[in-house]
């Protein structure tokens, strides 16, 4: 853990797992003018610490994307245990962030730059009937999806491509991306879920993603599901490298940054339970 000596007390480098509900903000990233994650994270802190510069992020969120699994590093002056500064940091955020767990982070720790694995998930419903109160965090869909195919189709998404046809890349980087996992499985229905009701789960794990990246992919996938697209013309679209040939890109809301892999000793947190 790196501790230095300051002018406001002990100077340590922390790192926190977040969760928020994106819908109010205009992405992770700092933008002028708009609300956003990182934003309301370093105003927070600014009103209990006299913390200076910013927060790192592991992932930069779109517009009205969720997160479970956000890590976050800083530095700053504290003098007092980790939870306490948990406890008055979640008391002066809004309600729709939280501050999971907080640690000490290591020398050379960067929530970015070490992390070797990012994991989303996109949630589905489909049903014959609209859910309004589902519909903050999952996409409806009113029609039958052909989930073998959807399958079929997210399986040619393993490897090393270029994905220039689901992405853009930060900052002129390049395309190429590795994916880990790509599936797609059908959750467990509750009391509650209406006759014909099916809630599709699609979770994606790679080492970096592309801006709206998840969000592509799913809405092309989910023109497998619905019969318009062959897995052929997935797997071409794929190859391309072209992003004319994606689909729209499915709505930020059912979309949520899961979690996020650091090889030892950077692996400070115990994944959250989803729900």
């Amino acid at each position: 853990m790196a501790l230095e000596s300051g002018a406001c007390g002990s100077v340590m480098q922390v790192a926190a797992l977040v969760g928020y509900d994106g819908t109010a903000y205009c992405g992770y990233q700092v933008q002028p003018g708009v609300p956003t994650i990182q934003g309301a994270l370093e105003e927070s802190l600014a009103t209990f610490t006299s913390m200076q510069g910013r927060i790192a992020g592991a992932g930069r969120t779109d517009t009205g994307v969720h997160a479970r699994g956000q890590v976050i590093g800083l530095t700053l002056p504290w003098r007092h245990e980790l939870a306490a500064l948990q406890r008055a940091w979640n008391a002066h955020l809004p309600p729709d962030i939280v501050i999971r767990q907080v640690a000490a982070a290591p020398d050379g720790f960067h929530p970015r730059f070490r992390a070797e694995r990012r994991t989303y998930r996109y949630f589905v419903r489909q049903g014959a009937l609209r859910e309004p109160l589902s519909s903050r965090y999952r996409l409806d869909v009113l029609q039958s999806l052909d989930l073998e195919a959807m399958q079929a189709a997210a399986q040619q998404l393993l490897g090393t491509h270029d994905f220039a046809t689901f992405g853009n890349p930060p900052q002129g980087e390049s395309t190429v991306r590795t994916v880990f996992a790509a599936e797609w499985h059908v959750e467990r229905p509750d009391a509650m879920a209406l006759q014909d009701e099916r809630r599709l789960v699609f979770t994606m794990t790679a080492n970096a993603f592309l801006q709206h990246m998840v969000r592509k992919v799913v809405g092309s996938l989910l023109e497998v599901g619905r019969g318009r697209w062959s897995v052929s013309r997935f797997s071409s679209a794929l190859q391309a490298a072209n992003g004319a040939l994606s689909a729209p890109p499915a709505p930020p809301s059912g979309l949520f940054f899961e979690w996020v892999t650091y090889p030892e000793p950077y692996q400070l947190f115990a994944e959250p339970v989803a729900g």
